[in-house]
């Protein structure tokens, strides 16, 4: 979900499902987790979550982020919905920032995930649709430019293709180790819209920069990996496994990437991203 400037902006009914709780897994132990509990149609827990209000500007994007239970709210059933709206000629959307940040630790191993599923509307009428779930280093709050920061996008989809995309932008802009704007990746393809685990894995365990990877998976299938030495750059590693980090859920409308919502486009509910959990682990 790259950008090259970021404005400091800080403080969102449809179909609700019966969600879960993050789950458990051997070797590591829950960290921090929002569940997204809450009546249907409430915003979500604003002790977790700034809720954007306000145009950021980047990458040719057509929303505006509203804090209004219209794009962001909580479902009932325990889920998160951020739900694109066409207001005649423009867009709002919902986007959500941490106020929580993580580091992942040396000699650990550190996990982010989140469970996402999309609307039921048909592929065809999804375009300009761009929903994300991913991180940014902390350090961008207090000055540090795109992309010095550091993110690492853990899923992206565009036009509602079944093909999520993960990401990592470093370094400079233009050019540098992370090829930016552009950035460095893979895709993997998704078997449908509805629920799918995405995660990414800090391996710090190796204890030498060089040879620590970040791992990218759907449905505990990896799909990208990337070590330090493939960066090398010391620096530049640190700004992605070494330094604090926020999550982020947004839906942008339009871009640079997607290109711009047509005629067949719809909005509402059947163009949102719904999220069951988002969870950080530590071996």
């Amino acid at each position: 979900m790259r950008f090259a400037s970021y404005l400091s902006l800080l403080p969102i009914l449809g179909t609700s499902v019966s969600a879960w709780d993050a789950p458990s897994y051997d070797g590591y132990r829950l960290v921090w987790a929002d569940t997204f509990p809450g009546a249907s149609g409430s915003l979500p827990n604003e002790n977790n979550w700034n809720i954007l209000d306000g145009n950021l500007g980047v990458n040719n994007e057509l929303q505006t982020y509203r804090r209004s239970t219209r794009n962001v709210q909580s479902s009932g059933g325990n889920t998160l919905q951020l739900v694109p709206w066409r207001d005649g000629s423009s867009w709002t959307s919902g986007r959500l920032e941490s106020k929580y940040t993580f580091t992942p630790q040396a000699g650990r191993r550190t996990m982010a995930e989140a469970q996402i599923r999309f609307g039921g509307n048909s592929i065809d009428t999804k375009q300009g649709m761009w929903p994300a779930f991913w991180v940014l280093g902390n350090s961008i709050r207090s000055g540090t430019p795109w992309p010095a920061c550091g993110e690492l996008d853990i899923m992206e989809t565009v036009n509602g293709q079944l093909s999520g995309y993960g990401t990592i932008h470093c370094g400079v802009y233009p050019g540098g180790v992370c090829n930016e704007p552009s950035g460095r990746g893979a895709s993997m393809p998704m078997p449908n819209q509805d629920w799918q685990r995405w995660r990414i894995v800090w391996d710090r365990t190796s204890n030498d920069w060089r040879s620590e990877t970040i791992t990218w998976f759907m449905n505990d299938r990896q799909f990208y990996q990337v070590r330090g030495d493939q960066l090398n750059d010391q620096n530049v590693w640190a700004s992605l496994t070494a330094k604090p980090l926020f999550f982020i859920l947004n839906v942008a409308v339009g871009g640079s990437w997607p290109g711009n919502p047509n005629g067949n486009t719809l909005d509402g509910y059947g163009a949102m991203m719904e999220v069951g959990y988002v969870a950080q682990y530590s071996s």
